[in-house]
């Protein structure tokens, strides 16, 4: 064989090998965390702290919990915007409801910039909920902190499940689902979604924290998903959660 076909026919096999079905070929670092304005557990609030954190854990995406936009309790500053300007990542915002001259809601951060994305609401009987879906080019990814009343978060995981259905990609779901791994919330999610965060470590409160509320899910089997790295930053003071992330392969 001619030395230059030799070669072709070597490329043309590696080629073959690396895209082969039932490779995995995306790989992701997900964080999630509830920065409750980037006010820490000392009262202060700081976006540099609070920013630093998130640098620190250095994500492809970043699912935040309560933001304010343009409240004025919080100086009426776009928190979400500030932190996407220290980064350097794209921010996409989800208003819950109107608060204080302004809007209060999740948040997401991108080193990718998302392609379209939408709010459903969620219910909340102490204030109504809301999940942010982000639609990049190889998954998406779904932001939500659920109610703190247990019929509320049932509901709300059908209400997700019906909003998965209908994309085409990857699912990723992050946030403050407001109850623990042995919850009926947790286990229900469980038969759709493979906790890929740690959920053996505790999340809340920052500083001494007893109880794991925060996840990182994705939608399928554990054979449909590489969990390479998983963590909680339980040092993190920057709010009264614990940042936590998850880097997978799918």
């Amino acid at each position: 064989m001619k030395p230059g076909k030799l070669l072709m026919l070597t490329a043309l096999t590696v080629i073959v090998y690396c895209c082969s079905p039932g490779e995995k070929p995306n790989e992701l670092t997900v964080m999630s965390y509830n920065i409750r304005n980037c006010i820490g557990m000392d009262g202060v609030e700081d976006h540099l702290r609070a920013a630093a954190v998130i640098s620190g854990i250095s994500p492809d995406v970043v699912a935040l919990q309560e933001l304010d936009s343009a409240a004025l309790r919080t100086g009426s500053r776009d928190v979400l915007g500030i932190l996407a300007e220290i980064t350097g990542m794209y921010p996409t915002y989800g208003p819950a409801i109107d608060f204080d001259g302004g809007k209060y809601g999740v948040g997401i951060l991108s080193r990718e910039k998302p392609l379209s994305f939408r709010n459903i609401p969620l219910p909340g009987r102490e204030e109504r909920r809301t999940l942010l879906v982000v639609e990049f080019a190889d998954y998406y990814i779904f932001n939500t902190h659920l109610s703190l009343t247990e019929q509320d978060r049932l509901v709300s995981i059908e209400i997700i499940r019906r909003a998965v259905e209908v994309c085409k990609k990857p699912v990723i779901l992050a946030g403050d689902f407001n109850d623990v791994p042995d919850s009926p919330t947790v286990e229900i999610f469980t038969r759709y979604f493979t906790a890929v965060s740690d959920t053996d470590s505790r999340t809340f409160p920052a500083g001494a924290p007893a109880e794991c509320i925060d996840y990182i899910m994705f939608h399928g089997s554990p054979a449909d998903v590489d969990i390479l790295d998983n963590g909680v930053d339980t040092a993190a003071i920057a709010s009264d959660h614990c940042p936590i992330w998850a880097t997978i392969r799918f």
